[in-house]
């Protein structure tokens, strides 16, 4: 299997794995293919309170497209190729589960670009990362010059993507590009704390929030006001919102069942 998965109906964590740690976790179209069949499968799945995506193995998130397959296939099928390849990490955006990339390794090209269609993201100290398709003679076509300006600043997207250097996992949390820069091997065990933290408040809450954050991106501040107050209005009738004033009140956890 290309993409392996691991779930705790405990925590509410799902794990999904690329899994192709011999080729780099390269986004081949059978790779895609499953992951796409995964993320249809677990897009309005309720018991899901959070999704981490990784790699398998010790030095590489992905590595991106797979160009070994790439520079087989003839001209006429190199876009639905890069379609694919676009349509999956769209999936990946749109889901409604808070999301988290754990780069256990470097991640360039599709790689990163998955990556940055999630939520947040936790790489190991001795990732490097890049945008890396201006030197091949190409463009990030996965959606990097849309989500990388929009997390790192027009600037910087254009310095990157220009030159496509390769940066260091401590340079990208300077920038903003991951959120936390943890020693090598340790970005699940960080990814699960997070996870974890996030399994633990209202579900329907933290979907919501993230419903007004994503929404409220491209719009003026008065719109995206009132998309915060629309999604706000999803959660007062639910019994979530009364257990965390129950638990409030009788100083303990609260217990969330998303309804």
């Amino acid at each position: 299997m290309s993409v392996l998965e691991q779930w705790s109906e405990d925590t509410g964590v799902r794990i999904i794995r690329l899994n192709r740690p011999n080729q780099a976790n390269a986004l081949s179209m059978s790779l895609l293919k499953e992951l796409q069949s995964t993320l249809q499968e677990i897009k309005n799945n309720e018991e899901i309170r959070c999704i981490i995506f990784t790699g398998s193995g010790d030095r590489v998130f992905s590595a991106g497209a797979d160009l070994k397959e790439r520079r087989e296939l003839p001209a006429e099928q190199v876009p639905k190729a890069v379609s694919l390849i676009k349509d999956t990490i769209n999936l990946i955006d749109e889901l409604q589960q808070p999301t988290i990339a754990c780069l256990n390794g470097s991640a360039f090209g599709g790689g990163l670009e998955l990556a940055l269609a999630c939520d947040l993201r936790i790489a190991v100290s001795e990732a490097k990362l890049g945008l890396t398709e201006t030197t091949l003679g190409i463009i990030p076509g996965a959606g990097g010059t849309q989500r990388l300006p929009r997390i790192v600043g027009v600037a910087k997207a254009k310095e990157l993507i220009f030159t496509g250097k390769r940066i260091s996992a401590e340079e990208a949390k300077e920038i903003g590009l991951v959120n936390e820069v943890v020693p090598n091997g340790e970005s699940m065990k960080a990814g699960l704390e997070w996870a974890g933290q996030i399994a633990a408040n209202g579900p329907i809450a933290v979907k919501a929030a993230k419903k007004a954050i994503t929404s409220g991106l491209d719009t003026n501040l008065a719109h995206g006001i009132e998309i915060e107050n629309q999604c706000y209005q999803l959660t007062i009738p639910t019994e979530d919102r009364l257990e965390g004033l129950r638990a409030f009140q009788e100083k303990r956890k609260p217990v969330y069942r998303g309804i």
